[in-house]
């Protein structure tokens, strides 16, 4: 395990065997188990329980609130300047760290040393004790030093490197996380790579130095077996960032409504008792939960209500400030890796306001709400909304969330609230000794509603107070285009008044923060090209925005984006009405992007949706939205790519399943001029793959449509206009399917 295992958008493991596997017995027997790793393996297992590990380290991490402040009599590294602040974090670490780039690889040439590449992010906990153990050890470092060259990655910066370098590390390891640690030639190839390594052999795992030795001894002595396993590695990563490109085509004619219907029924066989997909660690898979909101039969209706009763009232979600922690470790989603990102608050919300919306909770509701005035609350910065918060205080996991009976008394009799002190504990289950290292994660009692009684909000204001005395954690401030329109999405899709116009403010400044007139980029810091990801999800985002004010400049800056995206991402030869079967879908990475050799492509939904999942949907709500038939023949090719995917592993691409139908099937509801009841009554209805058209605008849809009636049109095809909502109704939920 690591820190965020199978969280990326590479193949499922059961698909892996359509792929030439890089032989592992070679791997190892050339390498690994070298004669001074006999008997180790490639990596380690990273313990679930913290207890198994954190005697040798905690008291020591305790004194130690950033990484930064070990070593600040040090002469910085080169990562001193970085835009980043999981680079900065590593600036006075003795490792010598370089940043990605072709500086680096020249130096691996010049000195004819292989490059050590360390990919993390700045929330991660692993990477972080990895850190500490390794990257800040003398002895370590020196002969790293001497005999690589060291590279830090941060992957939320560069998701294009981090794809690469994890599909060659599913390929090596047979997982995938983080930290990750891979070995690589001068030109970049990968011969060797893993996750986590404790710095000294540890209950059988081989150490990282020892593992350095290792890497050194074959680099000097077995050069030609390591050229050759980079070769093997080499070729079936080429394959596997790109195996969209090497699926055959469908043979029958696509049947969305099945497909939907099989996934549905996979879902339903694979939910577990306590909520979610699977087997712990556990993390929240939104686009599960939303394939399943169309289906009203009660097996459907339990797993989605089993699965966000879960994650919100047991200890993932911070019941005392707000918001979600990236993943659960246990089965039950009570003791979670505690970083919190800015994507799973934005993508949590959508999904449980649409929830919320399909069953009538208004508690689901509530979640969402609480999860974006946390965000406001205590992620936002100057140019956005900061990427992350990390899982460490004080370099303890967890120790700004977690309670003792005698801190929640302290509290309370700090505020004159002693008397409220059975009714707190009992709400929010805090008991001693706690779960959790003795301490308590709250969650809610089993009677408790979510929403804090009036009589308790006190309670937990003092609760606040008190945690906000308490080291926090760090926050990582980068402004990720990607992850900031996820947000704005979100907010607009809220439809409440001041959270709505947060979104469109949103929006509005991402395009001053991350578009410098010709470029777009990924971070307001513009050192990192924009992905596929960030510009599919701001056109996402702004489609939202239209449908939400009936504003045509939302969809002309949208228009604007989809342009950028097809001419610097698209593979080959853009389709079009008179040629539609041609082109080779998206890139995850622009063409201005100069130190990679290879461009991947993402196709395989993970835990947020694949950009060529996020294409489609994009691309087909917007084409919809203005009556674009060049944008909407584009979606169609994408699903035509993927459809093999679509009619024989559904499960592995649930989010270009709903884009599908959006490109296939889309639905617009035309409602020209003020919105009103009618308006009113489509959001109540939560239609799945439609769009809402409005306003006064340039949409072919509204010319020569009447005001104050509603036109329900489907593949060109407009039902007669209508002026109730029963009739508008009736229209709509005759087409579901």
């Amino acid at each position: 395990m690591s820190d965020s295992p199978r969280a990326d958008n590479s193949p499922p493991q059961f698909l892996r065997h359509r792929l030439p596997f890089t032989r592992r017995a070679r791997v190892h027997s050339v390498l690994i188990y070298h004669s001074s790793l006999t008997g180790a393996a490639p990596s380690v297992a990273i313990p679930r329980n913290l207890n198994e590990v954190r005697p040798a380290w905690a008291d020591e991490m305790r004194a130690v609130e950033n990484l930064e402040g070990r070593y600040a009599g040090r002469v910085s590294n080169r990562l001193v300047n970085s835009s980043s602040a999981y680079l900065r974090q590593h600036a006075r670490n003795p490792v010598d760290w370089w940043p990605w780039g072709p500086e680096a690889l020249s130096e691996a040439i010049r000195l004819d040393r292989p490059i050590f590449l360390s990919i993390g992010y700045a929330a991660c906990h692993w990477c972080h004790v990895m850190a500490h153990e390794s990257f800040e050890d003398i002895a370590i470092a020196e002969f790293l030093n001497a005999n690589f060259i060291p590279v830090k990655v941060d992957r939320e910066e560069r998701p294009d490197v981090d794809a690469i370098y994890m599909a060659a590390t599913q390929l090596v390891a047979g997982h995938g996380g983080w930290p990750m640690s891979v070995f690589l030639l001068a030109d970049g190839r990968p011969f060797m790579a893993g996750t986590y390594y404790p710095p000294s052999d540890r209950n059988g795992h081989v150490g990282f130095l020892r593992l350095l030795h290792a890497m050194d001894d074959a680099w000097r002595n077995q050069r030609s077996a390591v050229v050759t396993q980079s070769q093997e590695i080499h070729r079936s990563l080429e394959r596997e960032v790109s195996f969209i490109d090497h699926l055959a085509p469908l043979e029958q004619n696509l049947d969305l409504s099945g497909y939907r219907r099989v996934l549905r029924n996979e879902l339903v066989a694979r939910v577990d008792p306590n909520g979610g997909f699977g087997e712990a660690p556990k993390f929240p898979r939104p686009s599960y939960v939303e394939s399943l909101l169309e289906f009203d039969d009660d097996a459907s209706r339990r797993a989605i209500e089993i699965t966000l009763d879960s994650m919100s009232r047991r200890g993932l979600y911070d019941h005392i400030e707000g918001g979600f922690a990236r993943y659960s470790v246990d089965a039950t989603w009570h003791v979670p890796h505690f970083e919190k990102m800015l994507s799973d608050q934005a993508l949590l919300a959508r999904c449980f306001l649409r929830a919320g919306a399909v069953f009538g909770r208004n508690d689901w509701r509530d979640v969402a709400l609480e999860t974006l005035r946390f965000v406001i609350a205590h992620m936002q910065v100057e140019q956005g909304f900061a990427s992350s918060l990390d899982a460490d205080a004080g370099g303890v996991e967890g120790a700004h969330v977690t309670w003792t009976g005698d801190e929640v008394m302290r509290a309370l009799c700090g505020v004159g609230l002693e008397h409220l002190y059975e009714a707190t504990v009992s709400r929010w289950r805090i008991n001693d000794p706690g779960e959790f290292e003795g301490r308590s994660i709250p969650r809610l009692a089993d009677s408790e509603p979510f929403s804090c009684p009036d009589d308790l909000s006190g309670a937990r204001e003092a609760l606040r107070g008190a945690r906000r005395l308490r080291v926090q954690p760090s926050r990582d401030e980068k402004v990720i285009l990607e992850w900031n329109a996820m947000l704005a999405s979100a907010l607009v899709r809220s439809g409440v008044p001041d959270l709505v116009e947060r979104g469109l403010q949103l929006l509005g400044s991402l395009h001053e923060s991350h578009f410098d007139g010709e470029v777009w980029w990924r971070t307001e810091q513009r050192s990192a090209h924009a992905t596929t990801l960030d510009l599919t999800w701001l056109i996402d985002a702004l489609v939202d925005a239209f449908e939400s004010s009936g504003d045509d400049r939302w969809t002309e800056a949208a228009k604007d984006v989809a342009s950028y995206l097809l001419a610097h991402y698209w593979d080959e030869e853009i389709p079009s009405p008179q040629r539609r079967e041609v082109g080779g879908g998206f890139y995850s990475v622009s063409d201005l992007v100069s130190d990679l050799d290879t461009r991947p492509k993402d196709v395989f939904d993970g835990a947020t949706p694949s950009s060529h999942a996020l294409a489609c949907r994009s691309l087909a709500r917007l084409a919809l939205c203005t009556g674009d038939e060049s944008l909407l023949v584009v979606s169609q090719r994408l699903v035509t790519l993927g459809a093999r995917l679509l009619a024989e592993h559904a499960m592995a691409v649930p989010d270009l399943l709903d884009a599908a139908g959006f490109a296939n099937e889309g639905v617009e509801i035309v409602i020209p001029g003020d919105q009103g009841p009618l308006c009113h009554g489509v959001r109540l209805m939560t239609v799945p793959r439609s769009v809402l058209i409005t306003g006064s605008g340039t949409s072919a849809l509204l010319k020569d449509r009447r005001s104050g009636f509603a036109y329900v049109c489907r593949s060109g095809v407009c039902q007669l206009p209508v002026e109730s909502v029963s009739a508008l109704e009736e229209q709509l939920r005759g087409g579901l399917f």
